[in-house]
């Protein structure tokens, strides 16, 4: 399963959480107001959801460079187009697109990034959350039935573009989203490279022995693809080298306050090995709020 991955580059106030007093529909069914409008800007490239089906057909098209072309990911999906990655999914998420508007041609062509959102509408559609093929997250849903989930997946941007920047744009866009869909918790498969957790024995340790999510907000791993991640013992582990061995997207996370799942999932297909995800929007630190707050206020109206 591909999750969020950057690929060697790499939201709401803090009000706490609050129910839901209705269900809206995907961001990208509230008209031009919703879907056509800027979620974020910084220079030349702007972040906004995707406002067609030649625009999703375009950011399949970015995944599938990146996951496939680049990184050797393979389809388990008979009569997949050749070029684009694609799952069932897509029809109920919103994509976030990000945009070099100093690029040549239409947006369409000047599409450089992408991320997938699925809110809870999506998934009431499609009957489940993507990530539930590999952790157990029905308890966790069922523990915060009033809290509104919105699952992240399918991040992927292109090599040049693999930038701070573009790192801080991407979380502008989707704080402004946050914001717009009353969204109270983040959730989602995040990527290490290959499918040897041995590999990683540091950084997978370091998370399932300091950063594991407790209490209401435990996850494990599915019982039939759990593979441990304490493999090393706690004392053996040091930081510095922990954090600097982790995919910048994991670390970015780990800055804005999440916590991950109990157990790893080896994804074969995509050639990865999977950690589960959760932040609660009143878990994200005042200094980041603060930080992208400040240009995002203005987008998620």
């Amino acid at each position: 399963m591909q999750g969020m991955t950057l690929n060697s580059t790499a939201f709401h106030e803090n009000t706490g959480f609050h129910e839901s007093s209705g269900q809206p529909p995907l961001a990208g069914d509230q008209g031009e107001a919703a879907d056509g409008g800027l979620l974020g800007r910084i220079g030349p490239l702007q972040v906004r959801l995707a406002r067609d089906e030649h625009e999703i057909a375009a950011a399949q098209t970015i995944r599938f460079r990146v996951f496939f072309d680049e990184m050797g990911a393979r389809s388990s999906a008979e009569g997949a187009p050749q070029d684009r990655d694609t799952d069932g999914f897509d029809s109920v998420c919103d994509h976030l697109l990000v945009i070099d508007t100093s690029l040549p041609g239409n947006d369409v062509e000047r599409i450089v990034g992408t991320y997938r959102l699925l809110p809870p509408e999506g998934a009431g559609r499609m009957g489940r959350f993507y990530s539930q093929d590999e952790f157990a997250i029905e308890g966790l849903m069922a523990r915060h039935s009033g809290r509104r989930f919105l699952e992240l997946g399918r991040s992927c941007v292109l090599p040049p573009y693999r930038t701070k920047r573009t790192i801080e744009l991407l979380w502008q866009g989707i704080w402004a989203y946050c914001r717009r869909m009353r969204i109270d918790v983040m959730m989602g498969c995040a990527s290490f490279p290959g499918v040897v957790p041995a590999a990683h024995a540091e950084a997978l340790s370091f998370l399932g022995h300091f950063c594991q999510a407790e209490g209401d907000w435990r996850v494990s791993a599915v019982a039939s693809r759990y593979a441990p991640m304490d493999l090393m013992p706690k004392e053996a582990i040091q930081a510095r080298s922990a954090l600097t061995a982790m995919p910048p997207l994991v670390k970015g996370y780990l800055r804005l306050g999440a916590r991950f799942g109990d157990g790893c999932v080896i994804d074969r297909d995509f050639g990865t090995t999977d950690v589960f995800v959760v932040l609660p929007v009143e878990a994200i630190s005042d200094r980041y709020i603060n930080y992208y707050g400040a240009d995002a206020e203005r987008f998620a109206a």
